[in-house]
């Protein structure tokens, strides 16, 4: 009987000669995933046989990584901030990148007991009911064009247990006039359409609608920046993910539509990923 260290091995191995990366990461994810433990875990468990019945899953989901399927839609969750949420063809994969805009802003904004906060494009909802957490007194509104998107996004507040929160399918603002909030943050597409054919394999099981915008990608920030300043509070902040070289063109935006404080900040890698502003003053 294949024991739970011969299995991880020959995964790797195979994952391995079909180029994806982190391959025994991938393997013992999988394996984990399958024996309802966590990685850790499995160093205790090397020696312990696997059951037939589970190997057969184990070996089909192995053999959908191997053609590029993403390790986080097999196993249909992923943690963000220690919250684990669903997550499926329907929204982007959460990022780590977006978990360090998240982490920031919790630290950094101080909100109102009567605040209001607009995630745009929330996708899977994840950052925005991250937030939702860490401002328990806020009105959170999540917000998308796509109705897929935001299924998912509902179903991921009734498995993390967040009921007070409003869901408004909306192309960019269209849905919410006359309404105004004191944080709105955004993930939006910004891919530019010429790349199309060199994002890594994983990431085109993600929703067109969700990566690419436009000739250099900034086709839908262009539209968002103004349009988010007429919707922002006095004082209000606006805090943005975009791509590596993007940095100068949105702070120009964000500097032209009249927001003040404008800076980026680095991811952990280094690369200017989060531009923030916030309103003018009253």
């Amino acid at each position: 009987m294949t024991t739970v260290l011969e299995i991880l091995d020959k995964g790797t191995a195979y994952l391995e000669k079909r180029g994806i990366a982190e391959a025994r990461r991938n393997m013992q994810m999988l394996v984990a995933h399958q024996l309802d433990c966590t990685r850790m875990d499995l160093y205790l468990r090397f020696d312990e046989p696997i059951p037939e019945e589970q190997l057969e899953p184990l070996r089909t989901a192995l053999k959908k990584r191997g053609e590029g399927v993403p390790v986080q839609h097999l196993m249909g969750t992923v943690f963000f901030r220690a919250h684990e949420f669903k997550t499926d063809a329907r929204a982007l994969i959460p990022r780590p990148e977006t978990e360090e805009l998240a982490e920031w802003l919790a630290k950094n904004v101080s909100l109102g007991a009567e605040a209001e906060v607009l995630d745009m494009g929330c996708g899977s909802g994840v950052l925005g009911l991250s937030l939702a957490t860490d401002f328990p007194t806020a009105k959170v509104t999540l917000a998308d064009v796509s109705a897929d998107a935001l299924t998912l996004a509902r179903e991921n507040a009734a498995f993390t247990g967040l009921e007070d929160v409003e869901f408004v399918e909306s192309d960019l603002f269209t849905g919410l006039a006359g309404r105004s909030f004191d944080l709105i943050v955004a993930n939006l597409p910004y891919v530019p359409d010429g790349e199309r054919s060199t994002v890594a394999i994983e990431v085109r099981h993600d929703p067109e609608l969700a990566l690419y915008s436009g000739k250099d990608g900034l086709d839908l920030i262009r539209r968002f920046i103004p349009e988010a300043l007429s919707h922002l509070k006095p004082n209000g902040w606006l805090a943005l993910e975009i791509g590596h070289d993007q940095s100068a063109a949105v702070e120009a935006l964000m500097t032209r539509a009249g927001l003040r404080d404008v800076l980026t900040l680095n991811d952990l890698s280094g690369i200017p990923r989060f531009p923030i502003a916030r309103a003018p003053e009253a």
